[in-house]
């Protein structure tokens, strides 16, 4: 059987369609989604970011209605990963499933754009790209500053380390880098290499088990849960220590739970 053939991308991100930098983001959350959806939810890793069911629209073409209507910059998509990193391993309890990924991603990059960009859409835009109404993304917004410790930037360096292994993790595998240019010197996209292991460039993140990239997608390091952080350096981040779940997050585990309950009696009807 004849092989599909393979399409070359450029080395840089900057030089990459914005449309292919999306779907290769959403190929990585989707997998993502699949892994940790099946994590059990407790009432202390509810946040705001929490929806009481999965939004009817995939990751992947939410992401593409933001890339048509809002024109965002390839920063600001490739960031949303760093900062994916970083709350996952300050909150080892937050972790983005199909409940929390469409809030975080539409709030990361209304972030990510004011904070990079010299011309960037009103939060009356992203909101409605988004789905969800203004205030709420206002709050969101606040929410996300604190999570992230208002470190809204990374270095060039660390957005091309997340293209590369984008590109080497697709699920498909249709895409490859003839010659990529990262700041861990990798020159090549060989079969030989092809399992490249990014825990030789940075520390793993034994702080982080459980919560950010899922298993076998292949962005970063593996810990003890088979869960793995995408690229972040943890020793410059300091993890929240553990908080009982306060009366908002009981209450709102409550109402996941009964709402679940009428699912399931209905089903059995």
């Amino acid at each position: 059987m004849e092989q599909p053939q393979r399409l070359e991308l450029p080395p840089a991100f900057e030089d990459v369609d914005v449309d292919i930098l999306a779907e290769l983001i959403g190929d990585m959350m989707q997998r993502l989604l699949a892994h940790n959806d099946n994590i059990p939810l407790s009432p202390e890793a509810l946040t705001r970011f929490h929806s009481r069911s999965a939004p009817s629209i995939s990751v992947l073409d939410y992401l593409r209605r933001i890339v048509k209507f809002t024109n965002v910059e390839k920063t600001c998509l490739l960031i949303t990963l760093h900062y994916i990193d970083q709350v996952c391993t300050r909150i080892p309890t937050f972790t983005l499933s199909s409940l929390t990924c469409h809030r975080f991603v539409i709030t990361a990059i209304a972030l990510s754009s004011k904070a990079l960009c010299d011309v960037m859409c009103p939060n009356t835009l992203y909101a409605k790209v988004g789905g969800i109404p203004v205030g709420e993304l206002n709050m969101l917004e606040r929410e996300f500053l604190r999570m992230i410790e208002w470190r809204l930037t990374c270095t060039r360096e660390v957005l091309q380390e997340y293209y590369i292994n984008l590109v080497r993790t697709h699920s498909s595998s249709k895409y490859f880098i003839p010659d990529p240019l990262s700041s861990s010197g990798v020159s090549s996209d060989s079969d030989a290499d092809m399992d490249y292991d990014m825990s030789d460039s940075r520390p793993s993140s034994p702080s982080a088990a459980g919560t950010a990239v899922a298993l076998d997608i292949g962005l970063g390091p593996s810990t003890a849960s088979g869960a793995s952080t995408i690229l972040i350096d943890t020793s410059t981040l300091s993890p929240e220590p553990p908080r009982p779940p306060t009366m908002e997050q009981n209450m709102a585990f409550a109402a996941f739970q009964q709402q679940y309950r009428g699912r399931a009696d209905g089903d059995g009807g």
